[in-house]
């Protein structure tokens, strides 16, 4: 890799937090992405976020993540800087740690996924690396051919004509280009609407039963055939036929034809395999053709889905059938799935199961060559057949090394319609393709399984980072939609003896979500089962079949005329009209919901989905459980915290009364800091503005002792010295547990001539400002000692007289101290604040200075603020 071409390059560093696990998993996944190298973007992503994991959680240092890009691969180095913390060596001796350990994960996956890793060490940091190989796949041309002289190419005229014609599905001519018209003699208004088997001469090839309608409707054919000139002569041509389909799916197909001996413009070259050495030029030419080349064709296609279709679609044709499917073996070989199917209607269920040797429904012809001359007589022999109107079917294994690996069947209308002499051929045929076969679909588990892992990386991240029962719900929804299921519902469970109750929906189609909410609502819940793994449910299926069935009786007037929209129900049933499974959401061994996964008609989940969800069910089910028991120790905090807050402000004849309070700390209603406004006798008020030591439910403890206690001696009749003497003493009283305790309490009488009389005693706290009607800002009281401190406190009360327009401002030390680097906004900078506040109200005085508070510093206030402020209207 050091002497290797560096051909791009990509670096990133990330603070030592957790977030940046997930945000180094992105930067690898978009710069492999975005370099183009999907099919190794798992694996790297898997990697890098346990090596991130390593540095920033675990070594505690940033970690600069750096991606290279050569010829061969890509190499990944993720560096910490924490060398001391050395990878350690294992000898012979040492255990190989397990998967489930808590450390060393991320090493045991580079030495499992990776084609090279290692570490190498400097004076101030450690760089893990690892490499992944590109996977070798063909790039750019097909096939090719040497290049040849001149007199040895193939011989064509001048102008080489290819004939263009598109039918449609009963095979009459569309589209007849001029080169088509040139060859026949037709042009194309003579030729459109008409069968094009009006113009083909098809030579019936010996042995087989095609003809050129039946040609039209294979998916792909090549060949020679004559085309029927206006003059009355056959032209011989070569001719390359496609079926496909438009953007409604109707279905139609491509004819290509050239002058025959032109062929070479059309013709799909044949691969040859090498002679073996030592062989003869006759063994070379008579081993020249792969006999899976001669079934499959080529050239074959690269993934499993196209190798399947393909394989059907030629056991079809090479039988002259009308139907063939192809099942897979399940690991344990117990059951086989539906992979691929032609000539079979819809309700053929893609990846349904149905067991092997036992069980209803049971495959029974899966291990031997089968033919079932009549299906009628034996019913439900071949259960993927059942209700299709098959007759005759033939069957047999496809067998790696002696495993079962899958079956494949070819069927028609007709009974008897196939022999002993049929079932050697498709065998043939099918020990041909039985190993390609069988690597494709371990290449697709690999995958699937590499991507698993990933989707399960980022899954447990997603939940992880959230207490929020709602956003958790909606998270376990948005991850299986549409990665795993069509749809999906959770149910959650309050308590053991509570009903379930249907939490979320959601439905890869927006316009389908309200429907299936209210389908849902009407059918019972699932019941809520201990045991593991999915289970199926018919219920929603069920109540679909329902709906559309009185749908279809309303539009013939035989319904209910009240039901919902037509349109609505049959949109509905339609998305719920497939596979139904249920999965419990298991937390300290009691089910706390359940998580419900869909697909619409006639599609089912595949086993490797299937245990991907159970996967991630409890992992959701961790994380909606933790969510719950924070949401209900945040509720049970919150409601005692408001039980501390006062109750609504009186209203106090002839003064503006304001009051902003915000206790710091996320889910904290009420902290250290606290304010109270409350009559004392007839025609006075008591008011304080107080701050506790500390934050959180501590300082909260001693706000309420503050708070009530302050009523309490103020309505028995003590002046306020008296009464902050008793509190002091009270603090002090409660030991270990007291906390220092800054005060503002003061008395207020409203005048008759406008103004406000006003006693107050300032005990430790920020003093209270005075705004005149010129803009003068002036302290209103003088500095005394704090609460909680001292057991003899010699307190004094101060006098002062609110005249009409004058405001008093108090606040705590939150306030005051809000910094921003080394800058405080201090008593100087919230002194002029205030004196920007002339001739606004009560309330738009505390609002300007709680938003230049904010405003003073970017980050989120970390102390507890309060403003009262008390305004006497001119």
């Amino acid at each position: 890799m050091r002497s290797a071409v560096i051909t791009a390059r990509a670096a990133a560093t990330f603070e030592p937090v957790g977030r940046s696990v997930a945000a180094a998993r992105g930067f690898v996944r978009d710069t492999l992405q975005g370099w183009g190298l999907a099919d190794i973007v798992d694996d790297a992503v898997v990697l890098t976020s346990e090596l991130v994991t390593n540095a920033v959680v675990h070594a505690g240092t940033s970690a600069e993540v750096l991606c290279l890009r050569d010829g061969d691969g890509v190499r990944v180095e993720v560096v910490d800087r924490y060398p001391e913390r050395e990878i350690p060596l294992r000898d012979a001796t040492t255990a190989v740690p397990g998967p489930d350990r808590e450390g060393g994960r991320g090493l045991l996956l580079c030495a499992a996924l990776a084609t090279r890793w290692g570490v190498d060490y400097t004076a101030s940091d450690k760089r893990v690396w690892f490499r992944l190989q590109l996977p070798d796949r063909p790039v750019g041309t097909r096939s090719a051919g040497p290049a040849l002289p001149d007199e040895a190419l193939p011989v064509a005229e001048n102008r080489v004509r290819v004939g263009v014609a598109q039918t449609d599905g009963v095979g009459a001519v569309t589209v007849w280009n001029d080169d088509a018209a040139e060859l026949s003699g037709y042009p194309a208004d003579q030729v459109a609407g008409k069968p094009f088997t009006d113009f083909a001469a098809w030579p019936h090839t010996p042995g087989t039963g095609t003809g050129i309608a039946e040609a039209l409707l294979l998916s792909r054919w090549e060949g020679t055939y004559g085309l029927r000139r206006s003059d009355g002569r056959t032209v011989p041509v070569y001719a390359s036929h496609l079926r496909v389909r438009d953007a409604e799916g109707e279905p139609s197909t491509v004819c290509l034809f050239v002058r025959d001996h032109e062929r070479a413009v059309l013709q799909t070259p044949q691969r040859a395999t090498a002679p073996e050495a030592g062989s003869g030029p006759g063994e070379s030419r008579e081993r020249a053709t792969d006999p899976f080349e001669i079934f499959i064709g080529s050239p074959a296609p690269e993934d499993l889905d196209g190798l399947l279709q393909r394989t059907v679609e030629r056991a079809r044709d090479m039988l002259d059938a009308d139907a063939a499917y192809l099942l897979l073996a399940t690991d344990d070989e117990t059951e086989l799935e539906v992979r691929a199917s032609t000539g079979l209607a819809s309700a053929r269920q893609r990846f349904a199961r149905v067991p092997v040797e036992a069980g209803t429904g049971r495959y029974g012809s899966a291990r031997m060559p089968s033919v079932h001359e009549d299906l009628a007589a034996v019913p439900g022999a071949v259960p993927v057949l059942t209700g299709t109107g098959m007759r005759s079917v033939v069957t047999v294994p496809l067998k790696v090394e002696g495993r079962l690996t899958g079956s494949l069947g070819v069927a028609s209308e007709s009974p008897g319609r196939y022999t002993n002499e049929e079932a050697l051929r498709l065998q043939f045929a099918a020990d041909r393709i039985a190993l390609a076969v069988e690597s494709a679909r371990l290449t697709e588990l690999e995958r699937l399984r590499r991507g698993s892992l990933s989707f399960l990386v980022e899954a447990s991240d997603l939940l992880a980072g959230t207490l929020d029962r709602d956003q958790t719900l909606a998270l376990m929804a948005q991850m299986t939609v549409p990665t795993l299921a069509t749809w999906c519902a959770v149910y959650t469970i309050a308590d053991p003896a509570s009903d379930p109750e249907l939490a979320y929906v959601l439905h890869e189609d927006e316009d389908r979500i309200d429907g299936l909410k209210a389908l849902l609502a009407k059918v019972d819940p699932p019941e809520p089962l201990l045991a593991p793994g999915a289970r199926g449910w018919s219920a929603p299926g069920e109540a679909a079949h329902s709906t559309a069935l009185r749908t279809s009786l309303r539009s013939l007037g035989l319904g209910d005329a009240h039901s919902s929209a037509p349109g609505t129900s049959l949109a509905t049933a339609s998305a719920v009209g497939g596979e139904t499974v249920v999965l419990p959401l298991v937390a300290r061994n009691r089910v706390i919901g359940m998580l419900t996964l869909g697909k619409p008609a006639d599609e089912r989940f595949r086993q490797e989905i299937l245990e991907l969800a159970e996967d991630l069910s409890r992992r959701a089910a961790l994380a909606l459980d933790n969510a719950r028991l924070y949401s209900e120790r945040t509720a049970i905090s919150q409601s005692l915290q408001r039980s501390l807050l006062p109750p609504e402000l009186p209203e106090v004849p002839g003064v503006e009364v304001e009051v902003i309070y915000r206790a710091a700390g996320e889910g904290n209603e009420v902290g250290g800091d606290f304010y109270d406004l409350f009559p004392i006798r007839d025609g006075s008020y008591g008011f304080a503005i107080g701050d506790v030591c500390g934050t959180g439910p501590e300082a909260a403890a001693v706000t309420g002792l503050a708070r009530h206690a302050l009523r309490l001696l103020a309505r028995e009749g003590f002046t306020g010295p008296a009464v902050l003497e008793r509190l002091n003493a009270a603090i002090l009283d409660e030991g270990s547990r007291s906390r220092f305790l800054t005060l503002l309490y003061g008395e207020l009488w409203p005048q008759e001539n406008g103004g406000a009389l006003l006693k107050v005693v300032c005990a430790g706290h920020p003093l209270p400002l005075r705004l005149r009607q010129d803009g003068s800002v002036e302290a209103a009281a003088e500095p005394q000692p704090l609460l909680g401190v001292m057991d003899d406190l010699e307190l004094y009360e101060q006098t002062l007289t609110l005249d009409p327009g004058d405001v008093l401002l108090c606040v705590t030390d939150g306030v005051t101290e809000r910094r921003e680097g080394t800058r405080m906004l201090g008593d100087d900078g919230l002194a002029e604040c205030l004196a920007q506040c002339t001739g606004l109200t009560a309330g738009a005085v505390a609002a300007r200075i709680m938003r230049a508070v904010e405003r003073f510093a970017a980050d989120a206030p970390s102390d507890d603020m309060a403003i009262l402020a008390m305004r006497v209207p001119e």
